[in-house]
């Protein structure tokens, strides 16, 4: 018998069971009546209790690794954004202390420049506005060096003050900068006027390496003078206009053993942090040349030939 002649289904003594489109009508059939049972009445309520108790262990610890990394993500975020919000925060502290740093000392600056200015309306003199850039490298003197020179007119022993009194006078000068040596300096003089007196002197400054004092010398001892007298510019040396402040009596020694006192004192001006200065013209400089002496004429010698 050929091979494609057999019949495929199995003999009817083999069939055991219902078919599988009855078990699928019965078991679809269970299925909807126990969804609509378990809505109705939830009778599957016990059951899915007792379920989600007994998976619930399992459920925790397969939790713990995702919970413990979104921890430590959270964390290290966290950290950043403190760290990036603590850096912000520096940075804008940093820029508002130097603003106000800034404020204060433009504050101060500003007030200075309108105290030289006021300064600068009450001297006559010719003057100019100048700026201290440094010191000078010679730690042995008191020395400054300003941003005027020859071009800006700047002439040598021109006064240089700020806006409290005299702070010394211009030594050297060059191109474009000048050299000022101020009052304190060893090898400075400047004659004084007692205001309070009227008595005149001269202030030299303090040879102490470190001081920033003058000494008011070659006074006898017995002289009027007190401590917190006013000693201003007498004029007397061609050079500085007369009444310009230059230093307080500090302290007055009289000395048995010496003609001379001890006197001490305090420069007005602000030799240590001075930053705008108001350079003047010498006195000298505005004082008219003095007439050329004629010379006499020569008596006829005697006996002269005819």
């Amino acid at each position: 018998m050929p091979l494609g002649t057999l019949d495929a289904k199995p003999p009817p003594f083999f069939r055991q069971g219902p078919s599988a489109l009855s078990r699928l009508v019965l078991f679809s059939a269970m299925a909807l009546f126990l969804m609509v049972a378990d809505l109705r009445l939830e009778i599957a309520k016990p059951l899915r209790v007792a379920l989600a108790s007994a998976l619930y262990p399992g459920q925790w610890l397969a939790l713990r690794p995702v919970l413990w990394t979104r921890a430590a993500q959270r964390y290290f975020e966290s950290l950043a954004a403190a760290q990036s919000a603590e850096q912000t925060a520096r940075r804008q502290l940093a820029l508002q202390s130097q603003r106000a740093s800034q404020v204060e000392q433009l504050s101060l600056e500003n007030g200075r420049l309108r105290a030289l200015l006021e300064l600068r309306a009450r001297v006559t003199t010719p003057s100019q506005s100048a700026q201290v850039l440094y010191d000078a490298a010679d730690p042995y003197t008191r020395k400054v060096i300003i941003d005027r020179g020859m071009l800006d007119g700047v002439v040598p022993s021109s006064p240089v003050l700020d806006e409290a009194g005299i702070l010394g006078q211009v030594t050297r000068v060059y191109a474009s900068v000048s050299e000022v040596t101020l009052v304190t300096d060893r090898d400075q003089a400047i004659p004084v006027l007692n205001t309070r007196t009227g008595a005149r002197g001269v202030a030299f400054g303090d040879p102490a390496l470190h001081s920033d004092g003058l000494e008011l010398r070659f006074m006898a001892g017995n002289a009027d003078v007190q401590p917190g007298d006013l000693l201003t510019t007498s004029g007397v040396d061609g050079v500085y206009p007369p009444g310009l402040a230059v230093a307080r009596v500090e302290k007055v020694e009289r000395r048995v053993d010496s003609a001379f006192a001890r006197i001490g004192c305090v420069p007005v001006a602000r030799v240590s942090a001075v930053a705008n200065v108001m350079v003047l013209q010498p006195v000298t400089s505005q004082i008219a040349p003095r007439p050329p002496v004629e010379a006499a004429s020569a008596p006829a010698r005697k006996g002269a030939k005819k």
